[in-house]
């Protein structure tokens, strides 16, 4: 009896526990369904944003390491890589691995047919191109022809022909001779200081080095936008005056740039110098690899993507137009 009476008196707080845990289990069993939930909208919203910036673009130059890097990041914004690329003759006929995409390589002579091809089957591309300087003129009339918009991130050619096709034809573009969101932002920095304190470096002598790898042909166009910049606020320079440093023992002892992205690279360097020699400015600006400007350029083809679909009334545009959009990933 008196086992029975004293388990009798624990009873009440034998329920009084086992209701506390049911509530605890029940309480926890509802916090981790919100966070389910939780994590299943996010998931939807990632899905529908990657599906919201979705659509298909060619990468023009694959064989590149600069156009790799663009295909790679299109991939990584959830874009949809069309398998075809133009190159040059020697690198043609071959197929290049993007992620789990074949891309197949094509040569000058079948530009023509494949763009017609590809824009049959996906109406609504946008090409970024990042081949050769000597093959822009060429690209961009043929993106022309076939309305198809595009972003010129390759440098050089004559672009003031570039600019005559592209109005002429009325095609949306994205042309810029620098793609990094970061190095643009200093460029534009520099045109609103260059329009809002002309002369104010009047007399000032110039002095231009920039280094890129070996394999880049032709003369900085950032450095020739700077350098334009310059010049309106008074500073003395001609731009044959540029330093181009190509060799990579010169790269490495002069300019400082480390051994390992001797082949993906950029620096910049900027000297002003007073006319009695008392004042000395410097602006400079390095970059490393090439993510930087592979990030931008899919920014760029996603702002170009917008505008088209929203049949917008101006045509031509350029890094400085997408970094006021101010919608950037």
């Amino acid at each position: 009896m008196l086992t029975l009476s004293g388990s009798s008196s624990l009873l009440p707080q034998f329920n009084n526990r086992r209701s506390t845990l049911s509530f605890a289990l029940n309480k926890r069993s509802l916090v981790m369904r919100a966070l389910t939930r939780d994590i299943i909208d996010i998931s939807l919203d990632v899905a529908a944003d990657s599906r919201k910036h979705s659509f298909p673009i060619l990468i023009n130059g694959c064989t590149g390491k600069m156009g790799q890097a663009v295909a790679e990041a299109a991939v990584s914004a959830g874009l949809e890589l069309v398998p075809v690329s133009f190159s040059s003759d020697d690198k043609s006929a071959r197929t290049l691995e993007i992620g789990d995409i074949e891309i197949r390589v094509h040569g000058p002579s079948e530009r023509e047919e494949v763009l017609s091809s590809v824009t049959e089957k996906y109406p609504d591309v946008v090409v970024v191109d990042y081949t050769v300087p000597n093959a822009v003129n060429a690209n961009a009339e043929l993106y022309c022809k076939f309305k198809v918009p595009f972003v010129m991130g390759t440098t050089g050619g004559d672009r003031q022909l570039l600019y005559k096709t592209v109005q002429d034809s009325n095609v949306y573009s994205v042309i810029s001779p620098q793609m990094g969101k970061q190095v643009v932002a200093f460029l534009a920095a520099m045109e609103i200081m260059a329009k809002q304190f002309p002369g104010a470096f009047a007399g000032y002598k110039l002095e231009v080095m920039e280094s890129h790898q070996a394999t880049k042909l032709d003369t900085s166009g950032t450095a020739k936008a700077v350098i334009a910049c310059f010049q309106k606020l008074g500073a003395i320079f001609d731009m044959n005056e540029i330093k181009m440093i190509r060799d990579p023992e010169e790269q490495i002892n002069m300019v400082g740039v480390p051994k390992e992205h001797l082949a993906g690279h950029a620096y910049h360097v900027y000297n002003l110098t007073s006319p009695d020699d008392t004042v000395f400015f410097e602006f400079q600006h390095n970059v490393c690899g090439r993510s930087i400007y592979a990030e931008g350029s899919i920014d760029a083809a996603i702002f170009l993507h917008k505008k088209v679909q929203s049949k917008a009334e101006k045509k031509i545009y350029d890094m400085i137009d997408v970094l006021r959009e101010g919608n950037m990933r």
